[in-house]
């Protein structure tokens, strides 16, 4: 008899993190494509969402909206739901007391970052909350917490008694992450000029990023940077030597000018050490694009030898070589590292993960 994995599909509509969102669904995409003979995939949703991934065998919709349901399930309140194999690419989970040893119920969660831990104050007090509270129900009722990579895990581990329970399945590039055709046009849109770099991380460790975009006779794209923070990231670059008017600060974009945006840069820069999946690094590798990072123990996991990780003093340097003589020779190093990375591959691990529970 085959098995039935649910899926937790919560952001269809109401995207809390377009990042996460994007990975549940092509995760889930995935998990029916591998899915082991006799095994099919359901999801689990809130209520009044359409869910567009062809091949589920069935959809539990919910009587909660995606916010409702956030708050019921932080409580343990997880009626309707149902038990079973039930896998949730985020935190969000319906975490309560079940049988693995008798009924056959399992509930697997992903932790894709420790913000809340390690930058409690690069989220809102509410998110914050609500991740530490479903991260100790998590602790409390979860048969396995999948993590990005092994730094993440560790850090985890010191931060939250799982016994063994942490599991490490990679992420990937989003499956429709291709240079647009009008990627010139977007990039226009954008008001980005025709040579730059492109930073990510947060105020207290760009200053190094904007210095080396200096060293490297580049301007500065910024992604991902929160609301209201511009101003912020403005006083870091100019402090650093880089003039506002060669600092763009942009927010979140979609996958089709996120690709354009890295398309025309001439490397990515990563500048934040934190426990957390890099999304852009991967991303850049992907698309060739020469990739600096700053040492930490993610970046030496998921990066590794698909490009270059250095000290923030050694930045600068780093950058200005990989933009000159290195560019060649990074973009084809992290080409070649991306295809570690698939959601295939990712599938096959959480179908792996659920049959030796």
């Amino acid at each position: 008899m085959g098995a039935r994995l649910r899926v937790v599909l919560d952001q269809l509509t109401h995207v809390v993190h377009a990042d996460h969102a994007s990975a549940a669904s092509d995760l889930t995409a995935a998990l029916i494509s591998t899915a082991p003979a006799g095994c099919e995939v359901e999801a689990i949703v809130p209520s009044g969402v359409e869910v567009p991934i062809t091949g589920l065998s069935d959809v539990r919709r919910l009587s909660l909206a995606r916010r409702e349901l956030a708050a019921s399930w932080q409580l343990g309140i997880v009626r309707g739901v149902g038990g079973g194999l039930i896998h949730s690419p985020t935190l969000m989970a319906p975490l309560v007391r079940h049988d693995r040893l008798h009924d056959h119920d399992q509930t697997t969660v992903t932790l894709w970052d420790l913000q809340a831990w390690e930058e409690p104050d690069s989220l809102s007090k509410t998110a914050v909350a609500w991740q530490r509270a479903m991260l100790k129900r998590a602790v409390k009722h979860a048969d396995a917490v999948v993590v990005p990579s092994h730094a993440v895990g560790a850090r985890l581990e010191e931060i939250a008694k799982l016994s063994g329970r942490i599991r490490v399945i990679p992420g990937a590039s989003p499956c429709e992450l291709v240079v647009p055709f009008d990627a010139t046009a977007r990039r226009a849109s954008l008001s980005l000029p025709s040579g730059y770099l492109v930073l990510t991380g947060s105020a207290d460790s760009l200053e190094h990023g904007f210095r080396a975009a200096i060293a490297a006779g580049k301007e500065a794209v910024v992604l991902d940077a929160p609301e209201g923070s511009e101003p912020r990231l403005a006083e870091v670059a100019a402090a650093a030597g880089l003039p506002e008017s060669r600092a763009h600060i942009r927010g979140s974009l979609s996958v089709a000018d996120r690709a354009a945006v890295l398309a025309g840069a001439s490397a990515l820069v990563a500048t934040s050490a934190h426990a957390v999946w890099p999304w852009r690094a991967v991303e850049a590798m992907t698309l060739g694009v020469p990739v600096v990072a700053v040492d930490s123990g993610v970046h030496h996991d998921v990066i590794a030898d698909g490009g270059v990780i250095t000290a923030p003093t050694d930045m600068a340097e780093a950058v200005a070589d990989a933009v000159g003589d290195g560019a060649r020779r990074l973009s084809v190093l992290g080409a070649d590292r991306s295809r570690s990375f698939s959601w295939l591959g990712a599938a096959e691990r959480v179908w792996g993960l659920h049959a030796d529970l």
